[in-house]
């Protein structure tokens, strides 16, 4: 090794963050580097990341887990969506799923034909025609890649599981990939004078702790990024206001769903997560517009099943760090900003983040443009997430409370205003390339809250409409025997 190879990764803090990080670098850079995870059983986690989206099988599949024994021990489900109860106006709902509806033609997105039988008057909604809906309403899942022999995408799907149990299960995972763990309260960070950079940090019991490059997941404090070099915070509350969430475990479901449910209230939402053993509840609110106590009072009137602790709050500010690098060290999870667990994506941008620390990582002292790329790729995945989620409160035609009314008529980022028009106009998508969220994320959630398009795209008249009736009505068929074919969720999980 040179003088410049960096030869120790110090990562400050455990949790899902933290973990995520151990485990990815022990998998994949283990045999180069030393790891060194530093955390207190003393300090506790904000575990709000039980839902995840498709994403995560990369990661698990990258490290190499076994899904069986991944969801027996962190008592895991599975997931096709997120259903959304009463956001565009009450009485409402609809599933985000993880697939596409129906089947494209000739290159042209299926909506964009039931857009155009929709113009004509058709009564079906685009949800009758999306295999996910069916296995969804039907708490069926299986594994499907493909339906049968046919052009339509099987079974997209993500996982709920116990937070605290999966951190616990990569710590495992870690430490016999070679992670060394220590346990203690960092009391103070060293610098070299010379470059500003993290040289060591002092534990509690006295033991100091030198590295060459530092992960700060200490959480909300970003103790490292944060406190120590003095990385500023973009304060996003003017689009994002919710700011505060309480959580509470109530007893299982009768029957396990197969996806997340996200109910709109007064004052913000309240989740519901099924797992094996538990329910995870929470309700995210802005407490300008509701008090503590009566969003603990909402918690648990609307939950399905009976509490099994009280609901504990959790204060944050979304939005995110002016930069996730600095010097010599990147903040990963909640240290790095926070963005509500709407569309889960929490557990996302950490492993997200990990993934782009490991592409970039440097290889010697002259760091600048890889940092440089890695802030401006982290900063336009948040950007992009967040307009996503600014979308589902600011489409609304709630006017029942003052909060429901502040989201409705708030000013929007200008990249979400085109996509609303662009979509509002043909329905068509302007997605950027990068973007987590595919064109159907973005096509059912503009649906869902009320955005109609006035168009269609002019090559989903290639199709008379005989033909076209045709098209839709074996669509409907091939989803129908597709998920008759299919194990209840319970089942499944029982195999």
């Amino acid at each position: 090794m040179s003088e410049s190879t960096l030869r120790k990764l110090v990562i400050v803090g455990g949790g899902t963050a933290g973990w995520i990080c151990a485990a990815a670098f022990a998998r994949l850079m283990g045999k180069a580097i030393e790891i060194e995870l530093v955390e207190s059983d003393a300090i506790g986690t904000v575990g709000v990341g039980e839902a995840t989206i498709p994403q995560i099988i990369r990661l698990n599949t990258i490290l190499g887990l076994d899904e069986r024994d991944f969801v027996k021990k962190t008592n895991g489900t599975f997931k096709l969506g997120i259903e959304f109860v009463d956001w565009g106006q009450l009485g409402t709902k609809y599933l985000h799923t993880f697939g596409d509806a129906g089947m494209n033609l000739a290159s042209v997105p299926f909506h964009q034909y039931w857009a155009r039988a929709a113009a004509s008057g058709h009564d079906k909604d685009l949800w009758h025609y999306s295999l996910h809906q069916a296995a969804a309403d039907q708490a069926k899942f299986g594994k499907m890649d493909r339906v049968g022999n046919t052009s339509m995408t099987g079974l997209a799907y993500a996982y709920h599981f116990d937070a605290s149990l999966y951190a616990a299960y990569l710590r495992a995972f870690s430490e016999q990939h070679g992670v060394a763990r220590t346990e203690g309260i960092v009391k103070e960070v060293s610098r070299d004078s010379e470059t500003g950079n993290i040289a060591s940090i002092t534990l509690d019991s006295g033991k100091e702790v030198e590295g060459d490059f530092f992960v700060d997941c200490t959480g909300f404090r970003a103790l490292l990024l944060g406190e120590e070099l003095g990385i500023g915070y973009q304060d996003w509350s003017k689009w994002l206001p919710c700011n505060s969430a309480q959580a509470v475990p109530s007893e299982r479901l009768e029957t396990l769903v197969p996806y997340t449910r996200a109910t709109a209230k007064k004052a913000g939402w309240q989740w519901r997560i099924p797992l094996q053993h538990r329910t995870g509840n929470g309700h995210v609110y802005c407490s300008d517009f509701i008090s503590d106590g009566q969003a603990g009072e909402v918690l648990i009137a609307g939950l399905d099943t009976k509490p099994l602790a009280d609901p504990r709050p959790i204060r944050f500010t979304t939005g995110r760090r002016e930069q996730f690098w600095s010097h010599n060290c990147a903040a990963i999870g909640l240290a790095s900003g926070f963005l509500e667990p709407l569309e889960s994506t929490s557990i996302h941008l950490i492993q997200s983040h990990v993934s782009r620390l490991l592409q970039l990582f440097p290889t010697g002292k002259d760091a600048s443009k890889e940092r440089e790329e890695y802030n401006r790729r982290c900063a336009s995945e948040f950007e992009q997430i967040r307009d996503f989620l600014i979308l589902h409160y600011h489409q609304t035609q709630r006017e029942d409370s003052e909060f429901w009314r502040y989201c409705k008529n708030m000013d929007i980022p200008d990249s979400l205003t085109h996509k609303m028009e662009l979509f509002g106009s043909s329905g068509r998508v302007g997605r950027d390339a990068d973007d987590l969220f595919r064109e159907a994320s973005w096509v059912q959630v503009m649906l869902g809250q009320g955005v109609t398009p006035r168009g269609y795209d002019p090559m989903a008249n290639g199709l008379t409409d005989a033909q076209l009736t045709e098209f839709l009505g074996n669509v409907r068929t091939v989803i129908e025997r597709a998920v008759g074919s299919l194990p209840s969720h319970e089942a499944f999980l029982a195999q």
